[in-house]
């Protein structure tokens, strides 16, 4: 038999699923808006260029 693990809480109330997402979509934003205000120099040193924003922020989601 295979039980399935389901967040019964999230799907009972679509206000907690709303809420989670809103945080998620904001977590994403001051994401993109801290390494965009890095340097090129800056996002070098930690491995990053800026073509490579878009690729962080969207592996968060």
């Amino acid at each position: 038999m295979t039980t399935m693990n389901i967040d019964l809480p999230m799907i009972r109330n679509p206000f907690a699923r709303l809420a989670s997402s809103l945080r998620n979509r904001v977590q994403r934003m001051q994401t993109r808006a801290e390494l965009e205000r890095l340097s090129d120099r800056e996002l070098h040193d930690i491995g990053l260029n800026r073509a490579d924003i878009d690729t962080v922020v969207n592996s968060l989601a």
